[in-house]
């Protein structure tokens, strides 16, 4: 139990030493690295550089139902149907190939099974 209790107090008194240290080789920084980026109220932020990761909404109305696609670096990816009359829907592109399936907003995705069990 003293051999620990030794340890651990030899630990503790070494754990602070370690954040005085700028570098492990004790060398300054070096010549050619570049300064850290500059922001303040008329630079430019990291933030406006960053693409921008939010949909575009566009919002078409027709006779029976207005639709809102939706797009993501330019491809339409899912369509929002409101009917005048009835519950609105979803067209979904799961996988980008153009095959559409539609979700009903008032419940999960139905899934059917299409496991081939014999054929004849």
């Amino acid at each position: 139990m003293r051999f620990y209790t030794r340890r651990l107090a030899l630990i503790l008194l070494l754990c602070p030493l370690t954040g005085f240290a700028a570098r492990p080789d004790g060398l300054p920084p070096p010549a050619d690295a570049p300064p850290p980026p500059e922001y303040g109220p008329d630079l430019p932020s990291a933030q406006s550089q960053a693409p921008a990761q939010e949909p575009e909404v566009t919002i078409v109305e027709r006779d029976k139902a207005t639709f809102e696609e939706y797009r993501m670096n330019g491809r339409l990816y899912k369509i929002k149907v409101i009917p005048k009359v009835g519950p609105p829907y979803y067209l979904v592109d799961e996988l980008g190939d153009n095959v559409w399936h539609r979700y009903d907003a008032s419940g999960p995705p139905l899934r059917v099974p299409r496991w081939v069990i014999l054929r004849f």
